[in-house]
């Protein structure tokens, strides 16, 4: 049962604490047996039953909860580089969209790839997370958009899932955009999604929820209602992308749904905050794609003032948010967002956790909870967050294994 010593702070964030607080112990000690945390506390208070036990040494560094990344969309074919450029010229995100770019383009070159290739692809991009103590990750499927393409994703996440490297939660999109040979057809692309593909993902257990993008040139909210409505009958909880390029509605279309979180939110207003709060959807803020679209960004204070706990994720995709980088999406969070480090380190892990289901299970660290923690080699997480470094993180623990080591 190993011991581990020398920790200076253990900052668990566990459930049942008040609203923004981490829970944060000094001169801690955290011990486990086969992949269950076993004791946490300060060092001083070790039970003399763990005296004898295999000491690992901490090094001083803080140690957090396993990160939990809420919004990823992990396997996709290509990289689309030069449409930053074309951004940064001052191209709009839908002018690109509508001169073929944009998720079509990645569409495309998703498709051209086969199964083995993409899981190579996305087994290197999980393993890079896992180096910057992620050790939880949503991934979306959206980039196939046909019935053997998004199938073809979300079994790659089912072999990741096999892998036991990091615990993945699936999340099929297939209505992500409607795909250009759907252009003048729209009403049948919504009967293939709902007829054809939810039953398929379904049967094969290849997803836990079903995510819609609401938005000006993807999905309405009445297709939305359709969509989640038969994934709700198949067994799917609903997530939804909504108010990222304008106000659509699209928090109180989630408060209506009781979807478990929408996500971007940029452009919602106070009555939609208002819903989502008094219906406990999950908001997730996506900084980095409101960095790199130079959107407005979400206003987490107004949020957190009416109540309601804030995730952050990195919406990891080619297009608008080619990082995975969760502890940078955490500092944005800070300076963009306006969450304090605590508020902020919380969003990714206890209320991310909630916002994929996994509460009870992943983004804290308590007794009986699987063993996922990091060693974060800083003296605060205000300094964590304060002054980035490209990774802080010197270990990663899944399950009480050693995944990572720097």
């Amino acid at each position: 049962m190993p011991v581990l010593h020398n920790i200076s702070e253990l900052i668990p964030c566990s459930t049942g604490l008040p609203r923004g607080e981490t829970g944060r112990i000094l001169d801690a000690a955290l011990a486990w047996q086969s992949d269950r945390i076993a004791w946490l506390g300060p060092a001083s208070e070790l039970p003399s039953d763990f005296a004898n036990e295999d000491v690992v040494d901490a090094g001083g560094c803080i140690v957090v909860p396993g990160l939990v990344d809420a919004h990823t969309h992990l396997c996709f074919g290509g990289w689309r580089a030069d449409e930053f450029e074309m951004r940064c010229r001052g191209v709009h995100y839908l002018d690109i969209a509508r001169a073929g770019g944009g998720i079509m383009r990645t569409v495309e070159q998703t498709r051209a790839l086969d199964e083995d290739a993409l899981f190579e692809q996305a087994r290197s991009r999980l393993a890079y997370l896992t180096t910057l103590g992620v050790t939880t990750v949503e991934c979306k499927s959206g980039y196939g958009l046909t019935l053997h393409d998004e199938l073809k994703i979300l079994r790659v996440y089912a072999r990741l899932k096999a892998l036991g490297a990091a615990r993945i939660v699936s999340t099929f999109l297939g209505a992500h955009v409607v795909p250009r040979e759907f252009r003048d057809r729209r009403e049948d692309y919504v009967d293939l999604v709902c007829l054809e593909m939810l039953p398929a993902v379904a049967s094969e257990e290849l997803a836990s929820y079903c995510d819609v993008f609401v938005e000006e040139g993807a999905f309405t909210e009445d297709e939305a209602r359709r969509i989640l409505g038969t994934a709700a009958s198949l067994g799917l909880g609903s997530k939804l992308h909504v108010d990222q390029l304008s106000d659509v509605g699209g928090a109180a279309l989630a408060a209506e749904l009781n979807a478990v979180s929408a996500d971007h939110l940029e452009y919602t207003g106070r009555d939609g905050i208002a819903k989502m709060v008094e219906a406990g959807v999950v908001p997730v803020t996506l900084p980095v794609a409101s960095l790199y679209l130079r959107q407005p960004p979400l206003d987490a204070r107004q949020w957190i003032d009416a109540g309601a706990e804030v995730c952050v994720a990195t919406d990891f995709n080619p297009g608008t948010a080619p990082t995975g980088h969760l502890p940078l999406a955490m500092t944005l969070a800070c300076t963009m967002n306006r969450m304090t480090p605590d508020e902020a380190l919380l969003g990714a892990t206890r209320v991310a956790a909630q916002a994929i289901g996994l509460e009870e299970e992943a983004g804290s660290l308590e007794v009986g909870r699987r063993a996922d923690f990091v060693l974060v080699d800083t003296p605060s997480v205000n300094h964590w967050l304060y002054n980035f470094e490209p990774n802080r993180a010197t270990a990663t623990f899944i399950g009480g294994a050693r995944v990572h080591a720097r």
